[in-house]
């Protein structure tokens, strides 16, 4: 039976609402202040303006829940936590790209049990709870429902990714370059975006090599409740594994078969430059099935990634 957090879905709505409000305020402001974190990585006032605002309501609203946001790490403990990135997508947002949303998980021990995605700029709002379904729209009461797509091989198949900096800092560009060949198209749509367009059914695959759990929590639950899989690359189910493989579910195992590692693979990672080779597992995994899939497409032919960007914070 699916489990009823509709409280806790409503709550979410109205700390979305709030950051809205807050974010599109800052949004292109003339007067946005901009820093660099230790990793680098960009925060501005609207971060951290959001996410104080959150845990002030959170501390009335939920008092005995924990949290844990981007900007100000974890407080409180509990079963109950709020999983919250103020801005995912701060380089977009800074630079005045409308590609960019608030993420708000609860999760329940290692369980993300309702989430909310809103990006305001584009006018979008994802939506899920565990067991209820996934959603889009405007509201609570004006949505509709979100479903994978039923692409079965990779040759059919539309992939996004974030950047390609990345699965080279990992040593695995090599076998992510591999991936691409493979599917049919390409497109670093990126961020969360790319994950809730595997939920809606417009991309199939969405693969990152490295992420934290503020980046995925509330992209997961949405992917699994629309009828997908969200795993980590060594296929830990979940956000919790620090990396992240979204797919429609009859494509995932081909997709680990590109990009998967194993506990070996992992331990490799520690050493700079290495290179990981999955032939093994690409031989007896990635070979398509033989059922044809309905497509409308005139061009099946081979993607080369187009496009290039950061893991945006």
């Amino acid at each position: 039976m699916p489990s009823d957090h509709t409280d806790d879905l409503r709550l979410a709505h109205v700390l979305a609402d709030d950051a809205d409000s807050l974010t599109m305020d800052r949004f292109k402001a003339q007067d946005l202040h901009v820093v660099n974190k230790p990793d680098l990585t960009p925060v501005t006032d609207a971060d951290k303006s959001v996410e104080q605002s959150m845990r002030r309501t959170l501390s009335r609203a939920r008092p005995r829940d924990a949290f844990y946001g981007e900007e100000e790490g974890a407080s409180g403990w509990g079963p109950r936590r709020w999983v919250v990135d103020p801005i995912d997508g701060t380089k977009n947002f800074v630079r005045g790209v409308p590609v960019w949303a608030t993420l708000i998980a609860l999760m329940i021990e290692d369980d993300v049990v309702a989430s909310v995605v809103s990006a305001p700029a584009i006018g979008r709002r994802w939506w899920a709870s565990k067991g209820g379904g996934a959603f889009t729209g405007k509201s609570l009461f004006s949505a509709s429902q979100c479903y994978v797509s039923d692409v079965g091989t990779l040759e059919n198949a539309s992939l996004s990714y974030s950047s390609l900096h990345g699965w080279e800092a990992h040593g695995r560009l090599d076998d992510f370059i591999a991936l691409t060949r493979r599917c049919w198209r390409s497109r670093a749509y990126g961020d969360f975006w790319s994950h809730m367009l595997v939920a809606e059914g417009a991309v199939d695959v969405a693969v990152e090599p490295e992420l934290e759990l503020y980046d995925m929590a509330a992209l997961a639950v949405i992917v699994e409740e629309a009828g997908g899989r969200f795993s980590s690359l060594d296929g830990q189910p979940g956000p919790n594994g620090g990396s992240a493989v979204a797919t429609n579910g009859r494509l995932h195992e081909q997709t680990l078969a590109f990009v998967g590692m194993s506990p070996e693979d992992q331990r490799e990672l520690q050493q700079p430059g290495s290179v990981h080779d999955l032939g093994a597992r690409r031989l007896r995994l990635s070979t398509p099935d033989q059922e044809t899939d309905v497509d409308s497409r005139s061009d099946g032919s081979d993607a080369e990634p187009d496009a290039d960007s950061d893991r945006e914070d």
